[in-house]
């Protein structure tokens, strides 16, 4: 495995993928998910700026996706559930319907700096979900 980003199976980017807050320990969480449960590792970026942890670690467990992160946007980093992550070919639809059922912009929907369309919303539930277009298929 390396370090070096890839764009996973189009399978394992289906569903719902949980995303978790790992309050800078997302690398050894990625190691101790690999020997506790085999999980895989897909990708794992670190910060952009430098600064210590990883951005961004996908793995697959069981033939499942879970994402993680040290990024606290903004606040100090907690451990717990982040987000739930919906990775589509129409982003700006699925983040259309969501903000006209009542979902609240957390982070607008637009080009990130890694290349895709990204957005976070709050449900009326607290629950924050993701909405991801990749820039070109996976």
């Amino acid at each position: 495995m390396t370090d070096a980003p890839v764009r996973p199976d189009a399978r394992l980017m289906q569903g719902v993928i949980p995303y978790l807050a790992m309050a800078g320990r997302a690398a050894e969480a990625c190691e101790f998910y690999a020997r506790a449960f085999a999980a895989d590792r897909i990708e794992r970026l670190p910060m952009p700026d430098g600064a210590p942890g990883l951005m961004h670690a996908q793995l697959v467990i069981n033939g499942g996706t879970l994402m993680m992160t040290d990024h606290g946007g903004g606040t100090a980093p907690s451990y717990g559930f982040g987000h739930l992550q919906l990775v589509v070919a129409d982003g700006r639809a699925w983040w259309d319907r969501a903000v006209a059922a009542g979902c609240a912009v957390l982070a607008p929907y637009e080009q990130q700096f890694w290349g895709d369309d990204w957005g976070l919303l709050e449900d009326p539930f607290g629950i924050k979900w993701a909405v991801l277009e990749t820039g070109s298929p996976a």
